[in-house]
């Protein structure tokens, strides 16, 4: 598809939840594909930054002939950093929603990104989804919306699915073995959404809407779960407020 035949989607503020609301559980639906951009930007402290990153380490970690694999891709934002970081033709880019609007919308910005890599993209279920011969994997917020009993099941697919020398790049909202720390981390976590424009209304109203379905860990419970899938190293390479993301490694050495 030609770039000049294609329209970018309709990018708008974020203001879902800006008056109020019957309290009800957050969906990836068309209202939030539609300010996902904004929302996300003004939400998640480091995103940014992240996203970027994501092409770095691509690019150290992606072998000739493998798949990456982006999980929960939503618009897209990893996918094309994980594209651009990926510099073998033979290479096969899939990037996995199921949110249906969302991947609508990531279509367009696939479409129009400037890159020549294919991107396969699926609507389907990231628990039951195909992996195989993977070098980079890529959830980015994605795990905290997986119901906890079956994270682990999910983390030894992926571990299962990653060749020798190969990655995840895990980025999540955790929480903190400390209460203190909790509240000290969730308050700056506020006040950096108050920065950006959101209204205590706004803060209030999402994490009620938010709190039955992210269901963040401790950094502990992410690093005991990825070693106990098969992973065998596992590092923290950025952190801001409750936001960080990991990068868990197969040993160049690891048996498949």
């Amino acid at each position: 598809m030609s770039s000049k035949q294609q329209t970018p989607p309709e990018q708008v503020t974020d203001r879902l939840f800006a008056t109020e609301r019957n309290p009800e559980d957050f969906r990836f639906d068309a209202s939030v594909a539609r300010v996902f951009p904004d929302m996300i930007r003004r939400s998640v402290p480091g995103y940014t930054t992240i996203i970027p990153m994501i092409e770095v380490i691509t690019e150290q970690y992606v072998q000739p002939g493998t798949h990456c694999y982006d999980l929960g891709c939503s618009l897209g934002a990893s996918t094309l950093a994980m594209r651009h970081g990926i510099h073998h033709d033979d290479c096969v880019l899939v990037g996995v929603d199921n949110s249906s609007a969302m991947l609508e919308r990531c279509s367009h910005y696939i479409a129009l990104d400037d890159h020549d890599l294919p991107v396969t993209l699926r609507c389907e279920d990231i628990l039951t989804t195909e992996l195989s011969n993977a070098s980079v994997t890529t959830l980015n917020f994605t795990l905290q919306f997986v119901p906890p009993e079956q994270r682990p099941g999910l983390m030894r697919r992926i571990a299962d699915a990653t060749l020798p020398g190969g990655v995840l790049i895990l980025s999540e909202k955790i929480r903190f073995e400390s209460e203190q720390e909790q509240e000290t981390q969730t308050r700056l976590h506020h006040e950096f959404k108050r920065a950006n424009g959101y209204s205590d209304l706004e803060i209030s109203q999402k994490r009620a809407a938010i709190e039955k379905v992210l269901l963040p860990e401790t950094l502990l419970e992410h690093r005991q779960r990825l070693l106990a899938a098969g992973f065998d190293q596992v590092v923290v390479w950025y952190q801001c407020f409750n936001f960080v993301s990991m990068l868990a490694i197969k040993s160049p050495s690891t048996n498949q």
